[in-house]
């Protein structure tokens, strides 16, 4: 914050202050893909490899119940942002907002001077001079550069980068990744250089539904009409000089100085109230405050709601019922993903019981083997092959009758491979003697990885409710 000669402190513009937020994101989206704990990333939907990983966690496809979870959190939270701030989003988040000060900002004026002012976003360049076009042409060039790094950049969080550098030495092979890329970047090259903030005003459906959301404690970009004066006529005619201005309102303050409108890159008048175009970007609210700083007042536009500025009731009231309701639905809806989140299973297995009940078999000391027969259906989930066996837990009293005819041995499941397994229970115990039916046994299966030194793991483990069906008394007898 800075202080001018009439002794007004300029804060910091809030143009620099949304570059800082530009910066900060973009490092981010940039690292973010890199990162891995585990081998697994903090988000990443491949479908190449029917993964989810969400907080470095990895989620087989067979567990997307999580994503309608964030899908609510995402369009809550904008939702909710809204209401608070008004299309704050579109200003501060929105990637369009920030590849259009990318290539206009920064390219266009101040790498090329292709613009000759940042302040001025109404005045197009004159592309009949030939110096001009060549700087255009070279706009273009460099933006989709950039455009093909924000194509990859995006595609890394589909496509890990580890695979997706991969697929660029046999282009070949993944030309869907390349088709995906391509088009991402040929779409940012016309929506950034010959759609601009059209597609705010007319594409963007986010601008139809924000009037339904704004109440009067909505922050946004005002224009103070009791200070500045109404500039605008009954019939919308624009006063363009201050002493029409005075003339219609001799306590008005506003200069005409249209500093608010030049700067727009939305190409609308502040001064002429809420309008849907208005993403909320403040720059019109710095150009306001540099200008009536100079006159050592306070800025005519400032970052507040009609409830303050234009009713004039009193001060802003941020955490309201609505505010705080979007709030706690989104910590509900963030407790029960940490909830499914802290029971995900680190292995996946289905148990199917074969048709056919059992089998008998007479044995030479005369007792008779009943054989139940499964069919276990495992996927490793994990990045690295792994061994798996299982342990069976029979009700109290039958603890060790029950045992493993088959597999006798941990076998191996290669990673995102669902493997079929015949699994075959057994006992020569007599588990129940009823004459009329079978007896159903309820028993648990314990199914777990085996680590590097052969025991048990803890974590990759999971238990599954399953029967034992034991024969009736008259079945035993015929076996004999």
């Amino acid at each position: 914050m800075s202080e001018n000669s009439t002794g007004i402190k300029i804060p910091t513009p809030w143009r620099i202050k949304r570059y800082y937020l530009y910066a900060v994101v973009t490092v981010i989206a940039l690292i973010l893909p890199w990162i891995q704990v585990d081998g697994n990333h903090f988000f990443l939907l491949s479908f190449d490899k029917l993964k989810l990983h969400l907080a470095f966690v990895q989620f087989d496809m067979q567990e997307m119940y999580l994503m309608p979870f964030l899908l609510m959190i995402m369009f809550l939270g904008i939702f909710g942002m809204t209401v608070m701030g008004g299309r704050v989003f579109c200003g501060w988040v929105c990637p369009q907002t920030v590849f259009r000060v990318i290539y206009r900002d920064l390219i266009e004026t101040k790498i090329l001077g292709l613009r000759k002012r940042i302040k001025n976003k109404q005045q197009e360049p004159d592309m009949t001079k030939s110096e001009n076009k060549v700087k255009k042409a070279i706009a273009i060039v460099l933006w989709t550069v950039l455009a093909l790094i924000a194509g990859a950049n995006f595609m890394w969080f589909f496509v890990p980068p580890e695979d997706f550098f991969s697929y660029l030495a046999n282009p070949a092979d993944h030309m869907v990744t390349i088709g995906f890329i391509l088009g991402i970047a040929a779409f940012l090259v016309y929506d950034v250089v010959f759609l601009k903030e059209n597609f705010c005003v007319y594409v963007c459906p986010y601008s139809r539904i924000q009037s339904v959301l704004y109440d009067e404690h909505t922050v946004m970009a005002l224009y103070n009409p009791h200070r500045g004066g109404n500039i605008y006529d009954g019939h919308d005619k624009l006063y363009t000089k201050q002493k029409d201005i005075k003339a219609a309102e001799p306590h008005a303050e506003c200069t005409a100085c249209e500093s608010c409108v030049t700067v727009c890159p939305t190409h609308i008048d502040i001064r002429q109230g809420l309008q849907l175009e208005c993403i909320n970007c403040l720059e019109c609210v710095d150009a306001c405050t540099t200008v009536m700083g100079k006159l050592g007042k306070e800025s005519l536009v400032t970052w507040s709601s009609d409830y303050e500025i234009i009713d004039q009731k009193g001060k802003t009231r941020y955490f309201r019922p609505k505010i705080l309701a979007y709030m706690g639905i989104i910590a509900i809806i963030m407790v029960i993903i940490a909830m499914m989140g802290s029971k995900k299973e680190h292995m996946l297995l289905n148990i199917n019981k074969e048709t056919r009940l059992y089998s008998t078999k007479a044995l030479d000391n005369g007792s008779v083997q009943v054989d139940n027969a499964y069919e276990f259906l495992l996927q490793n989930i994990q990045n690295e092959s792994m061994k798996y066996y299982f342990d069976i837990i029979a009700p109290k009293g039958m603890e060790g009758k029950i045992k493993i005819d088959k597999p006798n041995a941990p076998f191996t499941v290669t990673p995102g491979y669902k493997k079929k397994k015949i699994v075959v229970l057994t006992t020569t115990e007599v588990l129940a003697d009823d004459a009329r039916k079978d007896t159903v046994i309820p028993i648990k299966i314990y199914a777990y990885a085996l680590d590097k030194d052969g025991k048990k793991s803890e974590k990759i483990a999971v238990m599954r409710d399953s029967i034992f069906v034991f024969p009736k008394a008259n079945i035993l007898k015929e076996a004999k």
